[in-house]
């Protein structure tokens, strides 16, 4: 019976443990935390897949939202562009700039002085 104690007892002491508990000198030579790995290194890897996985994710998603950010302020410029070139078109359209434009190029045009007339269909 005392083979076996002392069994127990060499084993325990190789890995770093006495009667099942872990000992101070395992935990700080790190035996205790080798052995445990090496129980669950399927668990340690998924994590770990799991963790990398967690920050690609992060970093993806701050990059749409740059990218998001960066688009509508895009979007924003265009639109005043638009309302911009819109109401220089309207100006542009006025009957007193097209006299004024007619004379500044030099144009042989004259203004009509008749009215437009409306052509029915009998």
């Amino acid at each position: 019976m005392d083979e076996v104690a002392n069994e127990d007892n060499q084993t325990g002491k190789e890995s770093g443990e006495i009667n099942g508990v872990p000992s101070l000198k395992g935990v700080l030579e790190g035996s205790l935390l080798a052995e445990k790995l090496r129980a669950n290194i399927r668990f340690v890897l998924f994590a770990t897949f799991l963790g990398i996985l967690y920050i690609s994710n992060g970093y993806s998603t701050e990059k749409l939202h740059r990218e998001r950010i960066a688009l509508e302020r895009e979007v924003k410029d265009l639109r005043v562009e638009s309302v911009t070139t819109a109401a220089d078109l309207m100006l542009i359209r006025k009957q007193s700039e097209v006299i004024k434009r007619i004379r500044q190029e030099g144009l042989a045009l004259e203004e009509s002085k008749e009215p437009p007339v409306k052509l029915y269909r009998k």
